[in-house]
């Protein structure tokens, strides 16, 4: 053997025993990329099974956090494609949708950025154990645009961020904004409130490591997620976090029957239809009324055949709005 073949075998084998993999979870820490990583974080199809997203290795310390349920691990067979059926204050489920936010983050998460994190600290979730279910997940818009924080729906049972959270923060990451889906604790609505309330604190504690704006920031709720959006936007924060911080510049209120405001409540982007099987609609349109009357700026948009929960609407007359609402975001942000 030549000394030349010798020194070639010698460096191939140092090579591979040192070629970088994956080490802890994905969870507010930044990932080594590697050579491999496209084999190591494959995308998610319609018709892999739910347990794909638990067992994926990008959602790796979080991705029970994905689910409609943290304790939801009968439906972990069921393939994707059935997955609105999990979800009984939803209609217009898209799987397409669904797994198409899903595969951006692992591409983010391929580029070793952070998709998670903890707006509760440790010391806060050993106080009260149920704050372990919570967390931010991010979706990169350009550094120091104003940042949305979408709060899905979901009754206060489930949080349903396949439908109406990843999909709505990646419209808006496209956009250039930035944007975070909450996940927040169920079970009752007050809790909920609390969990967004830390969320907004902890975006602005953060905001130069996030690189995010926060003089304009947003908040997106849908039905539940209306509920908590509302509430801030009428009472704040202080009750909550102890510290007030300044209210948003706009809100987005999708298909609820929540009828509070305040006289100071930011301008509202506000949106049902008229086929909603849960939500009475003349108590939407009663309660828009009343806003404008009180000099609140409100854009209100009425669909017919979008049901509750639509999401983005996609296949129904409600499909663009969300076009509309980053329209009304922008018109009212602040120079």
């Amino acid at each position: 053997m030549s000394r030349q073949f010798l020194f070639l075998v010698i460096f191939l084998a140092i090579w591979m025993k040192s070629d970088p993999v994956m080490s802890q979870g994905n969870k507010g820490e930044h990932l080594v990329q590697n050579r491999q990583v496209h084999r190591i974080f494959p995308h998610i199809k319609t018709d892999d099974p739910v347990r794909r997203i638990i067992e994926h290795p990008a959602f790796k310390g979080f991705s029970h956090l994905i689910l409609l349920r943290v304790e939801d691990i009968q439906h972990l067979d069921m393939p994707l494609s059935k997955i609105g059926s999990l979800m009984p204050y939803h209609s217009h489920v898209l799987p397409e949708r669904v797994v198409k936010a899903l595969n951006l983050m692992i591409n983010e998460v391929r580029e070793g950025k952070t998709i998670f994190y903890d707006f509760f600290t440790d010391q806060q979730k050993q106080m009260d154990s149920s704050k372990k279910d919570t967390g931010l997940f991010f979706f990169r818009g350009k550094p120091g645009a104003p940042f949305a924080i979408v709060c899905p729906g979901g009754g206060f049972s489930y949080v349903g961020s396949l439908h109406e959270g990843f999909p709505h923060a990646f419209e808006l990451s496209k956009r250039g904004y930035n944007a975070f889906v909450l996940r927040y604790r169920v079970g009752d609505g007050l809790r909920a409130k609390e969990d967004l309330a830390a969320a907004i604190s902890y975006i602005f504690k953060k905001a130069e490591m996030f690189e995010v704006g926060v003089k304009n920031y947003s908040l997106w709720g849908s039905s539940a997620g209306a509920r908590m959006v509302g509430n801030i936007a009428s009472k704040g924060t202080a009750d909550f976090v102890g510290h007030e911080i300044p209210k948003p510049r706009i809100v987005i209120i999708a298909y609820t029957g929540d009828t509070s405001f305040s006289k100071n409540f930011p301008p509202a982007f506000i949106m049902v239809s008229e086929d909603d099987r849960i939500v009475d609609v003349s108590v939407v349109d009663r309660r828009v009324e009343n806003m404008r009357n009180a000099g609140i700026k409100v854009e209100y948009r009425k669909y017919k055949n979008a049901g509750h929960g639509f999401g983005l609407g996609v296949g129904t007359d409600a499909e663009g709005w969300i076009d509309y609402a980053i329209r009304f975001w922008e018109t009212h942000v602040s120079k």
